[in-house]
């Protein structure tokens, strides 16, 4: 069971009173868009074994989206971040590299 903290009210919960949405920091294609970059945005997505950054929201409580770093074969949690952020920030980052000194940050 994944428990997982809200960084808009700051309840931390088990991940059934969360709602999973799927990967983080995707480059969505709108209007446009050639039929490649917007089959790239809908089909292709990252599944790695160990460190995943993903979309969850918090249902049962102040609704608002968050993205949370995770490891994906040992389920730690590494920490949470605003949906608002284009990318990890530097405090997950340095989480990651602290418990995973191995890892770096695919593009």
């Amino acid at each position: 069971m994944l428990i997982l903290t809200c960084p808009a009210c700051g309840v931390t919960a088990e991940e059934t009173e969360f709602h999973a949405g799927g990967e983080a920091h995707l480059k969505r294609h709108g209007p446009g868009s050639s039929d490649d970059e917007f089959e790239q945005y809908l089909f292709m997505r990252a599944n790695p074994k160990g460190v995943h950054f993903e979309r969850w929201r918090h249902n049962n409580g102040c609704g608002k989206w968050f993205h949370v770093a995770r490891d994906t074969v040992t389920l730690e949690v590494f920490g949470s971040y605003a949906a608002q952020t284009y990318e990890p920030t530097a405090e997950i980052l340095s989480a990651i590299k602290e418990r995973r000194p191995d890892w770096s940050q695919a593009d």
